[in-house]
């Protein structure tokens, strides 16, 4: 019996934009996948609704793959794939596989042989990356930095420090509810000339990319409470 495929598809990184973000390849993937890996429930059948394919939501098979699911219920949830079944990975936002939970059902695709499909589709890594003017040569992303402020004041200082050394971008986040704390570490603790970039929000109507020195946004400080956000330093 042939094998599914496993098939990662973006989803939107802002609500209400898939008219102009998400590609047709998406559209004609989802419209032919009846088994999803979701890593949120009600923002996959919302993210499916929002699509209009004509799809009956309930006929549907979801289970769900988050930071919680042990990697010893992986291969249960891919057992559809050993049976010829295709599967469709969904993250909360975004693209699956990249600071996300889905990189386990690729990890376990890989290692049985299964073809792994990845579908182009927003990222805001790279998006941010694009619009920060900074390298695209030489980037790191690093996800989410320390919660403790001691521990995530030392990574700064070592990113920075790297970027110096090895003249390299680096990329990082946070749980949007503490975006204000992990800004006012980076400027109390990076170099007044280090810049920043600030990308909120984006593929939105209120999408906000900017670049500054830290020394710059400490005059002018963003409010990024419970705002979507990706930042990237970059020291000389």
């Amino acid at each position: 019996m042939p094998q599914g495929k496993l098939f990662l598809i973006p989803n939107v990184l802002a609500e209400n934009t898939a008219m102009e973000v998400i590609s047709p390849q998406v559209r004609e993937v989802i419209a032919h996948t009846t088994y999803f890996l979701v890593e949120n429930l009600r923002t996959a059948r919302r993210y499916i609704s929002s699509l209009k394919l004509g799809i009956n939501i309930e006929e549907l098979h979801l289970e769900i793959l988050d930071k919680d699911t042990p990697p010893e219920q992986i291969a249960r949830l891919m057992v559809p794939l050993l049976q010829g079944v295709d599967i469709g990975v969904i993250s909360e936002a975004g693209c699956p596989g990249i600071a996300d939970p889905g990189a386990l059902a690729v990890a376990y695709a890989h290692q049985k042989g299964i073809q792994v499909v990845p579908i182009s589709g927003p990222s805001s890594m790279f998006l941010a990356l694009m619009g920060s003017g900074f390298s695209g040569q030489s980037f790191a992303f690093h996800g989410y930095l320390p919660i403790n402020k001691k521990e995530r004041a030392a990574t700064l200082k070592k990113l920075e420090q790297e970027s110096i050394r090895e003249k390299r971008a680096q990329l990082f986040m946070e749980t949007p509810f503490r975006n204000n704390q992990l800004l006012a570490d980076a400027l109390s603790t990076l170099a007044p000339h280090t810049k920043l970039c600030i990308a909120k929000n984006l593929t939105a109507a209120d999408e906000l990319i900017q670049t500054k020195t830290i020394a710059d946004w400490k005059i002018h400080p963003l409010d990024l409470h419970k705002v979507p956000t990706v930042f990237i330093l970059q020291a000389f």
